[in-house]
């Protein structure tokens, strides 16, 4: 398969699977192939609604999300899922395996699933997020899924990826998690209860119900979904809710603000690695080892050092 870019977005847009395959291992790698799959997916994607999964490691997303991702196509619905994985400490590569555990799905064209290593970047979102789902977007997928590792900044940083935000929690999670408890009630568009067969599923209610009670009013109460991933109960709830939080942010003039944030966001980032990259090459050159020898010797300060190198001065 030919790797130039135009011909790959040309395959994926005609349902190509391995193509898209392909487009999104050439994001994840980065560099100038990454740069032009971004010019030409760009004007071709907006159309998708992205739905970030998250909460703590052993609330049950995977099956969560391999539930809500049958709702979805029992309507016809073309799905992408994007399994953000902690990376491997050998190969970088992505080593929860949710491929696997949503096996359901995997001979369904209308779904496509790919596991995405963090790289140890903080929250465990992958620089490549954003593109890579610019090319589920491009290649038809109207729904594209988010699913965290539930660690670190997480949360933060899949609210700030999606449209709406799931938080999956389990029963007796809001007595021993108090300092999240904030940051999650800012990023939730929805709750999940998952495991709600278990002990404690009403008092965690309440505690969430009370958390909410106490915000300021966003014009969306986030809802809050009992369900029992492994029994099938409250997917197609939590589905339907997400149809209503997508109509209710396109009705608010929420949904355009959100993505212009996140574009604005995607600038500003790409503009920082540029940058950096820049610094790391500059770094490199015969001039940058004479200025840094000369900060060492407190012959000029580091700022002034940093004018020089710069051409500030």
């Amino acid at each position: 398969m030919t790797d130039s870019p135009a011909d790959l977005v040309e395959a994926a847009r005609a349902g190509d699977r391995a193509a898209t395959a392909r487009l999104l291992s050439l994001v994840e790698r980065g560099g100038e192939p990454a740069s032009a799959i971004g010019q030409l997916t760009h004007p071709l994607s907006g159309e998708a609604t992205t739905v970030g999964i998250t909460g703590p490691p052993g609330a049950g997303k995977s099956t969560l999300t391999s539930d809500l991702v049958a709702a979805m196509r029992r309507d016809g619905e073309p799905v992408g899922v994007l399994a953000i994985d902690p990376s491997s400490p050998f190969s970088g590569g992505a080593i929860l395996g949710d491929r696997v555990r949503m096996g359901e799905h995997a001979t369904d064209h209308g779904v496509f699933i790919r596991s995405m290593a963090s790289r140890g970047h903080l929250g465990g979102l992958a620089l490549a997020t954003p593109e890579a789902v610019r090319v589920l977007d491009a290649a038809g997928y109207r729904w594209v899924v988010l699913e965290t590792v539930g660690v670190g900044q997480v949360e933060v940083e899949v609210a700030g990826a999606a449209d709406t935000t799931v938080v999956v929690v389990n029963p007796g999670w809001g007595d021993e998690v108090q300092a999240a408890k904030a940051g999650l009630l800012e990023i939730a568009d929805v709750f999940v209860i998952n495991k709600a067969d278990r002990e404690g599923v009403d008092q965690t209610r309440r505690d969430l119900e009370q958390m909410l009670d106490l915000s300021s009013d966003r014009g969306w109460r986030p809802p809050i979904i009992q369900a029992v991933a492994t029994e099938g109960d409250g997917t197609d709830e939590l589905w339907s809710t997400l149809r209503r939080h997508r109509d209710h942010l396109a009705e608010t003039g929420r949904l355009e603000q959100r993505r212009s944030d996140r574009l604005a966001e995607e600038l500003r980032s790409i503009v920082t690695e540029r940058l950096r990259q820049r610094v790391d090459s500059m770094a490199a050159g015969p001039g940058y080892d004479e200025v840094q020898a000369r900060v060492l010797s407190r012959e000029i300060d580091p700022w002034s050092a940093a004018d020089e190198l710069l051409g500030d001065s």
